[in-house]
């Protein structure tokens, strides 16, 4: 077989999987998403370290990480919110407890409670201060995780 031979085969098989894709099948976002729900927590992640929150924001596309602490008002009212967002999107959703973890909250420079900051293929993104609604919180996941073809 020559290389001619070789490429064109190579060219016929990127065809076929582009055609599959395109057909809805194959590997697509979809799937994707849905794997990746399978393997999402449909309750927020207790962080318990740096090395904890270094490793689910590496083992998840988008991560919603909530920095709290147990005195704060607004942080009580945010709670349910951020169960409800964590069962309800595409996203991992964690919590730092910053008395507990004042390094983290340091290292991400968090000056308030509560500080949502949001991580894409485990990089901080933005960042968001005080109490937000499930609507807020979700459009702002929702607009990371277009990036990884999920469905909005």
């Amino acid at each position: 077989m020559s290389d001619a031979d070789s490429l064109e085969d190579i060219r016929e098989q990127k065809r076929e999987e582009l055609m599959d894709q395109l057909d809805g099948e194959g590997d697509t976002a979809t799937e994707h998403a849905a794997s990746q729900s399978a393997d999402t927590p449909n309750s927020p992640i207790h962080i318990d370290g740096s090395d904890h929150l270094d490793e689910v924001t590496a083992s998840h596309d988008v991560v919603l990480v909530d920095f709290y602490a147990d005195w704060c008002g607004p942080c009580k009212q945010l709670e349910p919110i951020i169960e409800e967002v964590a069962g309800e999107t595409e996203a991992a959703v964690a919590k730092v407890d910053i008395d507990r973890h004042q390094h983290l909250a340091q290292q991400h420079g968090v000056q308030g409670v509560p500080t949502m900051v949001i991580f894409s293929d485990g990089q901080p993104g933005e960042r968001v201060v005080g109490v937000k609604s499930a609507t807020q919180l979700t459009n702002l996941i929702e607009s990371y995780s277009y990036y990884h073809g999920w469905p909005g």
